[in-house]
């Protein structure tokens, strides 16, 4: 097993912009700061919570280097990036992040095939993926919600933890059904399992999952850290951090990521909120007041927890 990919917490990364819609990288560096004195295991740059679709190709490679080395021999950095359509510009795409030296790229498991296209079709694709990619180069997955969800089968998982290359997956299949399926047909591979979901986190733990990597590290990284090293000697109190944790997750269905950008400039990290997904006026006065109203109840757990 490669140790570089440990169990844990592996946050989702925002990207900052200035006021003038540029990457704002002195931002940028406080947030993987921040991320890290939170405990996490590993940071996951140029995914759907960084905006990648709204970014150009020099941005995506830019952040992947620069995360990199922000984050130094502290945590490793995953990084995925590639939004093209064809397999060769997929390829492309994904061999200039792989220059910046991150630990492993991560795939789109929606690029390998339209929305009706069969997992035959898929595979085959991922096949010819592969082949443009260097053979050391060490893969993962992200079942991405965008353009279209698609969920990898738990024998389709098999294939890939078989040949070896891939170490990281992020489920959103928000199933412990399917969860349950993934990890007993990968137990015993370097292939490891991050659930998106907080819903399902404490369960896919008991079940051998490997950590979380979800949008809500950008609110509360270090309680998810808590859970994630805790569940098993204490688990009367890791059931009820992961009620409040389902619970505050319920945000999201706010206006992501700009209210994860609030939070992050209330605490100081960023210094403005705006979005390349969507206007930053849809967070109203009322959206605020919420995002204001979970973080003192977060402080409220972290007190609890003695954090």
């Amino acid at each position: 097993m490669d140790k570089k990919f440990r169990d844990g917490v592996w946050p989702v990364m925002l990207t900052p912009f200035t006021e003038d819609n540029k990457v704002d990288y002195q931002s940028l560096g406080k947030l993987v700061d921040w991320y890290i004195e939170s405990g996490v295991a590993g940071l996951f740059a140029d995914c759907q919570s960084s905006e990648m679709f709204f970014l150009s190709l020099d941005e995506r490679v830019e952040l992947a280097r620069f995360i990199k080395e922000k984050a130094g021999d502290r945590v490793p950095v995953v990084a995925s990036g590639h939004i093209s359509e064809t397999i060769e510009e997929q390829a492309e795409e994904l061999n200039a992040v792989a220059e910046t030296g991150v630990d492993a790229v991560i795939l789109l498991s929606n690029r390998l095939a339209k929305e009706m296209e069969s997992d035959e079709i898929w595979l085959e694709n991922l096949k010819r993926l592969l082949e443009r990619l260097p053979e050391d180069l060490a893969l993962g997955f992200y079942e991405c919600p965008y353009p279209y969800k698609r969920i990898i089968s738990p024998d389709l998982l098999k294939w890939c933890a078989d040949t070896g290359r891939f170490y990281f997956i992020k489920d959103t299949s928000c199933d412990i059904h399917n969860i349950g399926a993934k990890l007993d047909k990968i137990r015993g591979s370097k292939l490891k399992l991050f659930n998106a979901n907080s819903s399902t986190l404490l369960e896919s733990l008991k079940l051998g999952g490997n950590g979380f990597s979800g949008v809500m590290a950008n609110f509360h990284a270090d309680l998810y850290v808590w859970l994630c090293e805790n569940y098993k000697t204490n688990p009367e109190k890791a059931r009820t951090a992961a009620d409040f944790l389902t619970v505050a997750s319920m945000i999201e269905r706010q206006v992501y990521p700009v209210n994860a950008k609030y939070f992050q400039k209330s605490i100081g990290n960023f210094d403005s909120i705006c979005t390349r997904t969507k206007p930053d006026s849809l967070l109203n006065e009322t959206a605020r007041l919420e995002v204001d109203q979970l973080t003192r109840f977060t402080d409220y757990i972290r007190k609890d927890l003695g954090l």
